[in-house]
């Protein structure tokens, strides 16, 4: 009897631990990231978010980062890469990333964050029933472009000239820059567009505006020039009342930002990959707004290096 009970055991093992351990191999969940540029900050956001739901990397889920280091042509062989990995979710930041994507799969879900106008990139069929396989976080930058300049001349009233980063391989800037064009003859201010398409380009930017002698900046919100070190500290070692699209770049030492925190849409973003994860389709979960969270500001001190050139405040505006 006791060998019988025995044999009888073993064949429950061998027939129930195989599954077990599929199951298990099953829950490690596999979650692309494209971004424009190395961000730390936001994949950190996008850890935590994630945390807070359960999941911790190299246990329950692996993530693959790719960046196009602030090269935007290189989305599409980037995009294309994670459909091979055939990874279970896309997070990805900024327009040029989604269209990527959009061409590369359509199968696989697509978390956006940090996106404007997706219904009018046609990312998605409306923000009430988006449809196919994209959902996500999108900002209301264009509503936003006319009020950053408002608020340029408010901190500084002297200013008349102002110089516009942008990128013209995006679609939404054309909408921008209109925007920002009409706001500038109602304030009588004079706006100079300049075109960055690359992280290397941002130096060779500067020197131009500094020939143009323009007293203030505004940075339109695109991978290759958000959350960016390097036009912060230029921005302030030429004196320039800069305006910033994200809160995030006052954190870096920006002088003012009026729009939403990057950090706070990538932590977001990991709700969408739970329900996503959880079997919820991302053409019936209604893309959330950054209008829709709360708005709130405050008033903070200019940095000491550039107390001399202009008022003693500014305004730090956040929606997020």
């Amino acid at each position: 009897m006791n060998r019988k009970l025995t044999w009888l055991f073993t064949a429950i093992l061998l027939v129930f631990i195989p599954q077990a351990r599929a199951q298990q191999a099953k829950k490690i969940a596999h979650i692309g990231v494209l971004n424009a540029v190395d961000a730390p900050s936001s994949h950190d956001a996008l850890l935590k978010g994630l945390r807070e739901l359960g999941y911790v990397e190299g246990k329950n889920i692996v993530i693959e980062y790719r960046s196009a280091d602030g090269h935007l042509e290189r989305f599409p062989e980037l995009a294309a890469e994670l459909v091979r990995l055939k990874v279970d979710v896309i997070v990805a930041s900024g327009n040029p990333a989604i269209i990527a994507l959009k061409k590369a799969t359509q199968n696989i879900p697509v978390v956006m964050t940090v996106v404007a106008d997706p219904v009018g990139a046609g990312f998605i069929a409306s923000l009430a029933r988006p449809g196919g396989n994209i959902t996500g976080l999108t900002n209301i930058a264009e509503q936003l472009s006319g009020k950053r300049l408002e608020l340029l001349k408010e901190i500084n009233p002297k200013i008349a000239k102002v110089a516009v980063f942008r990128n013209p391989t995006i679609p939404t800037h054309t909408n921008l820059w209109k925007e920002t064009l009409d706001a500038s003859q109602a304030l009588a201010l004079t706006v100079l567009p300049v075109d960055i398409r690359a992280t290397d380009e941002i130096e060779r930017a500067f020197d131009a505006i500094m020939k143009e002698h323009v007293e203030a900046l505004i940075v339109l919100p695109q991978p290759v020039t958000t959350t960016n070190q390097q036009i912060v500290e230029l921005a302030a070692k030429n004196r320039l009342t800069a305006m910033y699209p994200f809160a995030d770049d006052v954190e870096l030492g920006g002088l003012m930002a009026y729009g939403s925190s990057r950090t706070d849409l990538w932590r977001r973003a990991a709700v969408n990959v739970d329900k996503i994860l959880k079997g919820a389709k991302p053409g019936d979960r209604c893309p959330s707004s950054s209008r829709k969270s709360s708005s709130s500001s405050s008033i903070s001190e200019l940095p000491n290096r550039l107390a001399s050139a202009f008022l003693p405040t500014c305004w730090r505006e956040r929606i997020g």
